[in-house]
């Protein structure tokens, strides 16, 4: 298969990448902003790591239902990839070249996919005792913080990394809210009220 590429000048070509040790991940050698957000884009992977854990162990319904989310998300970005047929741009002075369409970002569209699916589910699924308001409060808003900021960490190194281009990120959040807004309305409306049923 014939690798897929756009030229652009401008990208500096002059930079020395170098990847991510046990990942394919590339970052400017010597930058340690660079790697940083190197590491920030891997977080897609934990989430997933943390996903597989719960579920073998917790076999919670909710955490099952949102997994799924996950996945067909993910199969979403594929299908939008090969109809959008977007190249990445050419970021790197090496003989890598990528091998897969590039909008819209799979990893911007995972990561607004959870953040908005985690949003959902804080302020509308989790209640608490009238007595804990304030305590509760507290911790929705900081887990919302939470979520929009490594979502935007995540989206932004994509950029500085030179894996996608601005419009490639922000297309793929748009997709992530918009699929992560329609799935859980999905659990929260129709499979919900099933779960009793399901769970005895």
């Amino acid at each position: 298969m014939d690798s897929i590429v756009s030229n652009s000048s401008s990208y500096d070509e002059s930079v020395d990448w170098v990847p991510l040790s046990l990942t394919f991940v590339e970052y400017p050698k010597g930058n340690i902003f660079g790697k940083l957000l190197a590491l920030f884009s891997l977080t897609p992977f934990v989430i997933l790591s943390g996903f597989i854990s719960l579920i073998l162990f917790r076999r919670d319904l909710h955490t099952i239902t949102f997994f799924i989310g996950v996945l067909l998300n993910e199969i979403c970005n594929t299908v939008l990839k090969h109809i959008l047929r977007e190249p990445r741009p050419l970021a790197r002075n090496t003989n890598l070249l990528y091998s897969e369409y590039g909008m819209p970002s799979s990893h911007s569209q995972f990561m607004w996919f959870f953040a908005s699916y985690m949003l959902y589910f804080t302020f509308i699924r989790l209640q608490y005792a009238n007595n804990k308001a304030f305590k509760e409060f507290f911790w929705k808003v900081a887990g919302a913080i939470s979520c929009i900021a490594i979502a935007c960490i995540v989206s932004y190194s994509r950029i500085f990394l030179q894996y996608h281009t601005w419009k490639q990120v922000i297309y793929g959040a748009l997709f992530g809210i918009i699929i992560g807004t329609i799935w859980f309305t999905i659990i929260n409306v129709v499979l919900t009220p099933y779960f009793p049923t399901v769970i005895s």
